[in-house]
């Protein structure tokens, strides 16, 4: 698992400290290098980028480029490149494993099985993908019938940056987040972003948050990352996870370059006369290993820690200290082989049964951290469970928290960074309750053309946000089954390799009683050379040819089907309205174009396979000619960028 060191994940913080030798000026590679190596993949990924902008890169460059961009869990970049490095001749294994973990990040299941049986053939070493193997296959069951976990994204306090780790106090929770405002401190040359904050925002009795601010300035005092936090029942006892400070930190030496270790530690905060007063953990060992990612026991006779001090059996695992009679913490214990594994444990917190919840890389799951728990305490643990899907995704799951438990269900928070969120990682609400009616979506999947059924069908169920709810590939005669919530609006798409994908709108608004719905995809053979098609919404604004934010997201659906077939090659066309001077929309048209291809050049898409063309106001698609009066709307039509297969 990449450790992005956004202050939840147990690791180090390195800090460049000074040159050791002097040399000469160094060139673009010698600079992304550099700043591949002091872990500013943000920084460097800008300049690889212009290193493989070439008709043939260097795999050393594509390579680092694709890692930065995981490092940075931008996990479709990522994807993009590795499809890139994977084709190229003198590639590794590694980097077959690399695509294959990726594609699992991304959800893509079937195709992470194909990367990852690839690697073990050429390697032997079959017993080393075993686990995520497993994943893969329990994964597609999971997301074919989801808990009965609801999820909501708390959009109040989430932005696009990352926020995590909720923990109630009182009728208010104490959250981790990066600062919007970069004012507030230094930025963070692995993610680009300002360091962690402590936050605070009001919990209502639905379980929802309402609009943060900045805790205390006694909690937010530290020069790097602060959080996430954890409170004794009263709310005067806080145990926070910091990035150490000082200059004790492991020295050590990287491409001529000196840097330090910074390592995570655990502080307790006592509330004073108004005033957080702090001590260190007793255990904290900042030269050697990390400690942080605190929970207690429902009575606080235990405290959990996650740690990659001695003793441990894999990355990170979770460990426990014993409240003493004097109220110190007694020498840490490992919890033992049948809750930690080779890979990394992390996040521990316990319900209100004494539930012990916990995120793992090192079990089968869904891809990145997933959630898990177990019953028992100290180092007596029953065998983990994986919480499935909706709880976990693809990505990154953690931070899973229940705070209210009855015989009628449960709620609490989590976070991830899966697709469809505000930004990085996002903290969301849950419930879990038993529905009182049942609603069946039933549909089938057939060839447009031929009318023919279409088995093995990709079948995505998305909800009015666009997040995902479930997923399965049809029947072997083309269909397929959901289980819907009551007044919620849907939308089911149906993708296979070689047709364009199909849609249909589906709503249980009103419906008091159990019902059966039905709906037919029907899905267009596609990829016809010399076939034209425009792509959707894809504007400019009058008079320039830089890629608006709303069209970025539609060429990145242009980019997938770009990286997905990779014998595909394209023209890229690009028009304009009838005001201005034919000769200037000719040219204006060529630079929209030429905007596209660099965006999707950026995205990981070789130069070679697009071709750049303006039509400039030669290609018209309403009555709006030079002389003719129309509105904004009208002309915006013209002003569209349209795509036609010239290989496959």
């Amino acid at each position: 698992m990449n450790k992005r060191y956004s202050g939840m994940i147990i690791g180090m913080l390195m800090l460049f400290a000074g040159i050791v030798v002097a040399q000469e000026q160094p060139s673009l590679r010698d600079r992304a290098d550099e700043l591949y190596s002091r872990y500013e993949y943000a920084n460097a990924v800008k300049l690889y980028t212009k290193l493989v902008d070439i008709r043939k890169p260097r795999l050393h460059d594509l390579e680092r480029l694709a890692d930065s961009y995981s490092k940075m869990n931008d996990y479709e970049s990522a994807e993009n490149w590795y499809a890139r490095v994977v084709q190229h001749a003198d590639g590794s294994p590694e980097n077959l494993l690399r695509y294959g973990e990726i594609l699992k990040m991304n959800g893509k299941y079937a195709e992470a099985k194909k990367q990852l049986e690839k690697y073990a053939s050429q390697t032997g070493n079959a017993p080393f993908v075993a686990v995520q193997l497993a994943g893969c296959d329990s994964a597609l069951r999971w997301m074919s019938s989801p808990t009965l976990h609801r999820l909501q994204n708390e959009a109040l306090v989430n932005t696009v940056n990352a926020e995590f780790s909720v923990f109630p106090v009182g009728n208010q929770v104490y959250y981790t987040g990066e600062p919007m405002d970069e004012a507030v401190g230094k930025t963070y040359g692995w993610t680009g972003n300002a360091f962690l904050r402590v936050y605070t925002a009001p919990l209502s009795s639905e379980g929802n948050l309402g609009r943060p601010s900045f805790a205390d300035s006694d909690l937010n005092n530290g020069k790097y990352h602060i959080g996430p936090v954890v409170a004794e029942q009263d709310g005067k006892t806080l145990y926070v996870t910091r990035t150490y400070t000082g200059k004790e930190g492991e020295q050590q030496k990287v491409a001529g370059h000196r840097y330090r270790t910074q390592l995570l530690e655990l502080y307790r905060y006592q509330l004073e006369n108004g005033t957080w007063v702090s001590e260190p953990f007793a255990y904290n060992n900042v030269k050697n290993y990390s400690v942080g990612h605190a929970a207690l026991s429902t009575d606080a006779s235990i405290l959990y820690f996650s740690s990659d001090m001695p003793g441990g059996h894999g990355g990170t695992d979770i460990w426990y200290s014993e409240r003493q009679a004097n109220g110190t913490w007694g020498d840490p214990v490992n919890a033992g082989t049948i809750i930690n594994s080779a890979g990394d444990e992390l996040f521990p917190s316990i319900g209100p049964d004494g539930t012990l919840y916990y995120s793992s890389d090192g079990f089968p799951g869904m891809g990145g951290l997933d959630v898990f728990r177990s019953m028992g305490s100290k180092s007596q643990w029953s065998s983990p469970e994986n919480l499935k899907y909706p709880v976990n995704s693809a990505s990154d799951d953690f931070a899973y928290l229940v705070y209210e438990e009855d015989e009628a269900g449960f709620r609490g928070f989590l976070a991830s960074d899966r697709k469809g969120g505000k930004g990085g990682d996002d903290i969301y609400s849950f419930s879990f309750s038993k529905p009182k009616i049942i609603i069946i979506l039933k549909g089938t999947t057939s060839d447009k053309a031929t009318g023919n059924r279409l088995p093995a069908t990709t079948v995505t169920l998305y909800d009015g946000a666009r997040a995902i709810v479930a997923k399965q590939r049809s029947s072997g005669n083309g269909t397929f089954e959901f289980v819907l919530d009551r007044d919620r609006d849907y939308t089911v798409l149906g993708q296979k390799e070689g047709y364009h994908a199909d849609s249909s709108k589906v709503s249980t608004q009103g419906i008091t009683q159990s019902d059966t719905l039905e709906v037919a995809l029907l899905l267009e053979p596609i990829f016809q050379v010399g076939q034209t098609f425009e792509l959707e919404n894809i504007y400019y604004d009058f008079d320039k040819y830089n890629i608006r934010r709303d069209a970025a997201v539609i060429l990145d659906e242009l980019v997938r089907t770009l990286r997905d077939n990779p014998t595909l090659k394209i023209e890229l066309s690009s028009h304009t309205d009838s005001r201005g001077s034919h000769a200037y929309n000719e040219i204006l048209s060529q630079r929209r174009a030429q905007s596209a291809v660099d965006y999707l050049v950026s995205r990981g898409i070789e130069r070679a396979r697009m071709v750049a063309k303006g039509y400039g106001e030669t290609r018209l698609v309403n009555r709006c000619a030079d002389g003719v009066e129309c509105s904004a709307a009208e002309h915006q039509a013209n002003r569209r960028t349209e795509v036609t297969i010239l290989e496959y």
